[in-house]
């Protein structure tokens, strides 16, 4: 049997209610990264999810990202590092305070939207929160882009990595996500979607948006938990996978 890692980013409604929704998804998927109050979420949310997470027995990580709710994390930021640091470091001691209250572990960090991108742009941002992470959060895992180079200076100091593709993003023949402003960001249509995941998980080529084969060599694969459809994909993509011979976990 083969096994991959589907994790989701949750945590990121707007209201206590929203958890609920996520709740339905997390039995289809064996990680998720919940929000830590920066571009979404609150202590609120951040205590009910990580409530649901560990009743769904799922590994459970930190999603930090700009401190931006009204455009959810998704532009970058023209802040001073010392300002982004610290906000990155407020976030993650919140989200950890609340884990250790409950008796919760936590397993990694994610980073968001366009903190994610601009860590993949930026080799001096790349290695500032890597050397964060390093410095006050070894014991917990880094997942980001595969091939990227955010998975390079974590490795270069030491730290537990976890390489992830995407399922419902394009890729570029350089490795990256096709920037989202671009039309054919996104992938549309459930069947496209689940087999790009089938793809990544057996480490077949994938073809990118600019028209070439590569083949990222990934070891989770995410699922936006903000598709109106996550549900029903979720439920589809595990029954396939398991289907293909995979154990997800």
């Amino acid at each position: 049997m083969k096994v991959i890692d589907i994790n989701c980013d949750l945590g990121e409604g707007g209201c206590i209610d929203d958890c609920d929704l996520d709740a339905k998804l997390m039995q289809y998927i064996s990680s998720c990264n919940i929000a830590c109050g920066g571009h979404a979420g609150n202590e609120e949310i951040i205590r009910k999810s990580l409530l649901n997470a560990q009743l769904n027995g799922l590994k459970i990580g930190a999603h930090p990202g700009y401190a931006d709710k009204k455009n959810f994390g998704r532009i970058s930021l023209k802040i001073s590092s010392d300002i982004l640091l610290n906000s990155i470091q407020e976030q993650l001691d919140l989200f950890l305070k609340i884990a250790s209250e409950l008796d919760i572990h936590v397993e990694h960090i994610k980073f968001h939207g366009a903190l994610y991108n601009d860590l993949e742009q930026n080799p001096d941002l790349a290695s500032s929160l890597s050397s964060l992470i390093k410095q006050n959060y070894a014991y917990l895992k880094v997942v980001g882009l595969a091939g990227g180079l955010l998975e390079k200076k974590s490795r270069f100091l030491g730290l537990s990595f976890l390489p992830e593709g995407f399922m419902d993003r394009s890729y570029l023949s350089t490795g990256m996500l096709t920037p989202r402003s671009k039309a054919n960001a996104m992938i549309e249509g459930r069947k496209n979607v689940i087999n790009q995941a089938l793809l990544l998980a057996n480490n077949d080529p994938i073809l990118t948006s600019d028209h070439q084969y590569i083949k990222p060599k990934v070891k989770t694969i995410c699922l936006h938990g903000d598709n109106v459809n996550a549900i029903s994909i979720a439920k589809n993509l595990n029954e396939s996978l398991v289907k293909a011979g995979f154990i997800i976990k």
